[in-house]
């Protein structure tokens, strides 16, 4: 079983959305983002996310590495890795190559596993590509 200081790996983030911030439409980026207030459309990046405890993002997310300690409502494609922190909450099916969830999380969804991450594309590839038929995904 995992303990707390497990979970506290988390890396600087280059970009962060405040807690007073609302956004609403599609982000694309390649580095790091950080959101603590609300942000509602979809979010694509080949790089890393971290959304923080008492952020609220209605979103599909698709991104390499995400770590969720806020709520998600929506579909999460990590194509590294996904963590859920123990105040995490996800409403939505994820597809992750590696998966950790803490005690305490709320995981409302179905979960596969991705076989090959590396081959997924996430600018290439459509949107109902990767919620319908990732590449190398094994239902679990």
């Amino acid at each position: 079983m995992a303990r707390d200081s497990d979970f506290r790996t988390i890396p600087r983030t280059a970009t962060r959305l405040s807690a007073a911030t609302v956004f609403k439409g599609k982000m694309k980026f390649t580095d790091s983002v950080s959101i603590r207030g609300r942000f509602e459309g979809e979010i694509r990046s080949t790089g890393f996310l971290y959304v923080e405890e008492g952020a609220e993002v209605e979103a599909d997310v698709f991104a390499e590495t995400v770590i969720i300690a806020g709520v998600v409502r929506g579909s999460v494609l990590a194509t590294d890795r996904l963590e859920m922190l123990p105040s995490g909450r996800i409403y939505g099916d994820v597809k992750a190559g590696k998966l950790r969830i803490a005690d305490g999380v709320v995981f409302e969804g179905k979960c596969r596993m991705l076989r090959n991450a590396a081959s997924v594309d996430i600018f290439a590839a459509p949107v109902e590509q990767l919620k319908e038929s990732t590449p190398g995904a094994v239902s679990q």
